[in-house]
């Protein structure tokens, strides 16, 4: 029966370390994430399950890559999306992925895309 216990808890723990990344549940409740964006050179940065507003929007700006990124939307135990065309984006959150997309494409319009999205829950 140990035996047994022993190669289940084995595989499981196998099965986790091999899962991945997006696989994995990250969220934590009231956790912060942002999404920064730059239009002229389509530079994104995104982040989630923070412990601070601050510190979300600072790591989405570095990862965004230019120095004219600007934060576009932050959530809080939520989620955020960005949807661009062209030279158009809307960027909006929501309670879950779904609503946060749906709502940047609205605010993008027609032929828009999801270019980036984050959860915290």
């Amino acid at each position: 029966m140990r035996v047994a216990l022993r190669i289940t808890l084995a595989l499981a723990a196998l099965a986790l370390a091999c899962a991945p990344a997006s696989a994995q549940v990250r969220g934590k409740k009231g956790a912060y994430g942002a999404i920064a964006y730059h239009p002229a050179t389509k530079s994104v940065g995104y982040t989630f399950d923070y412990p601070a507003s601050r510190a979300a929007k600072i790591d989405a700006l570095k990862q965004c890559g230019h120095e004219k990124c600007e934060v576009v939307v932050t959530f809080h135990g939520a989620c955020g999306a960005l949807a661009t065309h062209d030279a158009r984006f809307g960027a909006s959150a929501g309670a879950t992925r779904a609503e946060a997309e749906a709502k940047a494409l609205r605010k993008c319009g027609a032929d828009c895309e999801i270019a980036a999205w984050a959860c915290t829950r």
